[in-house]
């Protein structure tokens, strides 16, 4: 595997070359797809390795890999922007709320009590692994580079310990400063598009009982009310699935998978994929752009998140320092 040098095309995707950041390869990580054989021109991963492209003369397929052991293949369809838009559909953390330090931080004192060690501190390779993906695919990472002894079912019990304490003293006004900031410019670009007839849809990998709190508080901080009544539709990574516990589906399926952002344009705003064009996504990052890109839509992609450290700002339709900017494209 190397640095992509040459211009390859990739159908429904686009053309990449150099500035793409992505990686230049002979065969897919599981070894199913070699350029020469069966057809394959050319196979290429995002600047991450999370997710690779094999192309053919007339289709690309996307190979999401998986911490987990679960990786997925699915067609990628081409994108295109038709106005007045039917709906967006933004992201969470880091898009909306300015979250990901604190989830981060979270991830730190997991690893950090799996170590024994409250000293330990993630580096800054790890970012682009800890922030986008479900909380097993984060925890897989720091396990595996970290502590490589240790049992997913370990780092989960840290996890959600550490995450109902701090969660519960943000909600008693006494949690971590600075945990929860609404995104510059959310309100206006948000309530721009409610006064444009244009739907809304809340995306999150975040599992409910962390993305609820963080998204009460964000519209506390607003002054717009319940955020029940704002959104069109909402959808997280539903609940955790614990011993004595129902859960839902979520840590197999969040971004890059295509399924969150695929539901709640299908499902909670009514949107047929043949509409697909009259609908956008608005990511920071990597994982989530990807996500995007697979469920069919035009990523937007914005600033300050781990786009350009993922090396997947080559699949956003287009990228925006900020929401005034954005939204003077979109609306």
């Amino acid at each position: 595997m190397k640095k992509l040098e040459r211009e390859i095309t990739f159908p429904n995707l686009g053309t990449f070359g150099a500035d793409s950041m992505f990686w230049d390869m002979d065969t897919t990580s599981d070894g199913r797809f070699s350029v020469g054989k069966d057809g394959v021109n050319a196979v290429c991963a995002t600047g991450d390795k999370k997710v690779e492209f094999v192309a053919f003369d007339d289709k690309t397929f996307a190979h999401v890999k998986s911490e987990l052991g679960y990786p997925a293949y699915y067609p990628v369809s081409g994108v295109d922007v038709k106005k007045p838009l039917k709906a967006v559909l933004m992201d969470l953390d880091g898009t909306t709320i300015k979250s990901e330090s604190f989830w981060i931080w979270i991830i730190e004192k997991t690893t950090a009590s799996l170590l024994g060690d409250d000293k330990f501190q993630l580096e800054e390779a790890d970012l682009p692994f800890v922030s986008g993906h479900s909380v097993s695919e984060h925890l897989s990472h720091c396990i595996n580079k970290y502590c490589p002894d240790k049992t997913l079912e370990e780092a989960r019990g840290f996890y959600f310990k550490h995450t109902h304490f701090e969660m519960n003293e943000i909600m008693q006004g006494r949690g971590r400063p600075g945990a929860f900031t609404p995104t510059d410019g959310i309100k206006d670009f948000l309530l721009a598009l409610k006064s444009k007839n244009i739907k809304i849809g809340l995306v999150t990998s975040g599992l409910y009982e962390k993305a609820w709190p963080e998204i009460l508080n964000g519209f506390q901080s607003l002054g717009m009310g319940d955020p029940k009544d704002f959104y069109d539709a909402i959808i997280t990574a539903g609940f955790p699935l614990r011993k004595g516990e129902a859960g839902t589906l979520g840590e197999l399926s969040p971004k890059p998978h295509p399924w969150l952002y695929a539901e709640v344009a299908k499902v909670g705003l009514g949107i047929d994929f043949a509409d697909r064009a009259s609908v956008v996504g608005i990511e920071d990052s990597g994982a989530g752009i990807c996500s995007v890109r697979l469920a069919g839509f035009a990523a937007m992609g914005l600033a300050d998140g781990n786009i350009i450290k993922s090396g997947t700002k080559a699949l956003c339709y287009k990228y925006f320092e900020n929401f005034a900017e954005m939204g003077g494209f979109l609306m």
